[in-house]
């Protein structure tokens, strides 16, 4: 077996993959060990400086890499990835994987992958600084200095609690969980700008956040700022009134990475979408990371420059989604925990089907059942969640009727509220009608049959259908997801 298979594969792969898949994921890898074992075949080892790196080169490219091994080897070659040795990935000086081993081209830190599965293992989440001193221990794989640290904290505006770590991953959020790691990892490479979309309190700012945080902890020099919208607007504002937009430039044309919350409230302001502009321009340019969250996807957005849209359009756009029963479960019983009080399984369950619109609606019912059960001193049990949630769970009884879901979507989607009982079948009134009686069994506690008569007199398998039609294609459908959530939040006011 030719021992430069793997540079030869290297070579291979540079040219089929997109220049900027190959720098960031194969390039930067070191030389593989490579065994044959005659006719049976070779085994080609590769170390991956950290787990997120392994896991994405796991499944976006490890089945491409073995079949090109494969044919330049002309026997089969299975490919072997594993972490290499912390010790390793700090010290040794790290290799391009085109060009051989000579080819040093920078030492590898810490990977912010590696952080945060030591992490997720067994770290403790890094001290947050009360102001009255410096913290005890600085951030995994950060320097001496951890005055330093905080006061880049500081500068950066960034909440040292919103980390990969705390974030509860899930269907809901997995994709834009997927693309966040990823900027951290490979800042300023794809994805860039990154827009996350959703609806309110469903972990937009948590997740921005939490790449902020986790490439500080990679690279401590980094020019990091996190805003909302609306103080880049106060921003701008103010220069406008002193004439000192060289210093609104300096201040945000020289950053690595930008985080910006709720860009919809440029809205209607024009200089501030002109400066925005050119901040984004300078960014790109100099390939610093752009990541950006919204209520609506871009070409949703109102008032807003087209130049503007389009430029927010031309990286990866990804939306958060309401998180299903599992995920709100297991928020409730992760956030529980953190506050030192279990919460049984039973009880999660119980909380999370009846508050289901967004994670900051979990949070709220969740401090109030620990509440209720430290003043009372009784154990937690679905009766007593009932007992604090009352307030809750009679607004929603009291408020979320099949007539007042009926008119609720019959707003939205303009037709008439007689539409939801005619028999008129056109997609304009039929796809909002099965919207509805989704709805209905959702929010509601009517059976089948129940909602049915109140469709008009429709058949309990009628309602079914509509049920696990808008049901399944609330998983695949975004902008059908975007639409329901929405609703829901409106018809819980």
């Amino acid at each position: 077996m030719s021992a430069d298979l793997w540079q030869r594969g290297c070579e291979r792969l540079a040219a089929e993959l997109p220049e900027q898949q190959f720098n960031t994921w194969i390039r930067p890898l070191p030389p593989a060990d490579v065994s044959d074992d005659g006719a049976e075949g070779a085994v080609v080892s590769v170390r991956v400086p950290n787990r997120f790196k392994l896991d994405w080169i796991r499944t976006q490219y490890a089945p491409r890499i073995e079949t090109v091994l494969t044919e330049l080897a002309g026997k089969p070659v299975r490919l072997e990835l594993a972490l290499a040795p912390r010790e390793a990935v700090r010290e040794m000086p790290l290799r391009s994987a085109v060009g051989g081993a000579a080819a040093v081209t920078r030492s590898m830190p810490v990977g912010v992958g590696q952080v945060l599965s030591n992490a997720l293992q067994s770290a403790p989440a890094a001290p947050v600084n009360s102001g009255h001193g410096p913290a005890a221990n600085g951030p995994i794989g950060m320097p001496s200095g951890a005055t330093n640290a905080a006061a880049a904290l500081s500068r950066n505006r960034l909440n040292t609690s919103l980390t990969f770590d705390t974030l509860v991953p899930g269907r809901a959020n997995q994709m834009a969980r997927t693309a966040a790691l990823h900027v951290a990892g490979a800042p300023g490479q794809m994805y860039n700008p990154l827009f996350i979309y959703g609806g309110v309190g469903l972990g937009k700012t948590h997740l921005i956040h939490a790449v902020g945080n986790a490439l500080l902890r990679d690279k401590p020099d980094a020019r990091i700022l996190y805003l909302h919208a609306e103080q880049f607007i106060s921003d701008v504002v103010k220069n406008y009134q002193r004439k000192t937009f060289d210093e609104l430039k300096a201040k945000y044309h020289s950053l690595d990475l930008l985080l910006i919350d709720d860009v919809q409230f440029f809205a209607g302001k024009d200089r501030t979408q002109e400066e925005f502009f050119n901040a984004f321009e300078a960014l790109v340019a100099k390939k610093a990371h752009i990541i950006m969250t919204s209520d609506t996807y871009p070409k949703g957005l109102v008032d807003i420059d087209e130049r503007l849209t389009s430029r927010f359009d031309a990286g990866l756009t990804v939306a958060i989604e309401p998180p299903e029963l599992e995920m709100r479960v297991a928020i409730l019983i992760r956030k529980a925990d953190a506050e030192g009080t279990p919460m049984p399984e039973d009880v999660a369950f119980f909380v999370a089907k009846n508050v289901r619109a967004n994670v900051r609606e979990l949070e709220g019912a969740l401090r109030k059942v620990l509440a209720y059960s430290r003043f009372s001193q009784k154990d937690i049990n679905i009766a007593l969640a009932r007992e604090a949630l009352k307030d809750l769970l009679s607004i929603q009884n009291r408020q979320i009727s099949v007539e007042n879901i009926q008119k609720t979507v019959a707003d939205f989607y303009k037709i008439k509220i007689a539409d939801m009982y005619s028999k008129k079948r056109p997609a304009s009134i039929a796809r909002p009608r099965q919207i509805a009686m989704y709805l209905a069994k959702e929010l509601t506690q009517k059976s089948l049959p129940e909602i049915g008569e109140l469709f008009g007199g429709r058949d309990h398998t009628t309602v079914l259908h509509a049920v696990r039609k808008i049901g399944g294609e609330r998983t695949k459908n975004t902008e059908l997801n975007q639409q329901l959530h929405v609703l829901e939040q409106t018809l819980k006011g």
